[in-house]
């Protein structure tokens, strides 16, 4: 479904619009703050990588594969991974389609421009979206894991001083 929406909201940007056309969507007091403006990239986020499509589509791929094994062979198994993994590889997808089919580049459409940020897809919005889901997931359940040590272990000191009290070696 995300691999469609990607596809959906680019075909509608190269179908209708000229290569850095751009189409003003949210003005606030005379200030652009979203457009959508119709950009190609051939490398990665913040164009790093430019001009290296084989090294992109390649790492990709690996990435891919290895996330997509991890969901087949359930070695993840976790609604809220699974959810993760599978946004990450909807943009990774969506992307890897463009520079297969598209000499090396990525169409790029979300323009925001209230900061000075790059234009990006909606492929981008997932895979970021879905690794920084993955990183908070970690994080969570290294904090409950920390906390569930020291419980353990604040229980078995209080055992064990219930057990000096009452004389017991």
């Amino acid at each position: 479904m995300l691999v469609g929406i990607d596809r959906l909201t680019k075909w509608l940007v190269t179908s209708n619009m000229e290569l850095k056309d751009s189409i003003h969507i949210i003005q606030i007091g005379g200030r652009e703050v979203l457009n959508i403006t119709y950009y190609t990239n051939d490398g990665a986020a913040f164009s790093k990588f430019e001009g290296q499509t084989a090294m992109l589509i390649a790492v990709t791929s690996v990435m891919l594969a290895v996330m997509i094994g991890l969901l087949l062979f359930k070695r993840v198994k976790r609604t809220p991974f699974i959810i993760a993994f599978s946004m990450v590889i909807g943009g990774g997808v969506g992307n890897l389609i463009d520079r297969i089919f598209n000499d090396g580049l990525v169409v790029d459409f979300i323009d925001f421009r209230i900061i000075n940020f790059a234009v990006f897809n909606f492929a981008d919005i997932c895979a970021v979206c879905g690794a920084v889901f993955i990183l908070l997931l970690l994080v969570r359940d290294e904090v409950t894991e920390k906390r569930k040590k020291r419980a353990e272990a604040a229980k078995s000191d209080e055992k064990t001083e219930t057990a000096a009290e009452n004389g017991e070696n």
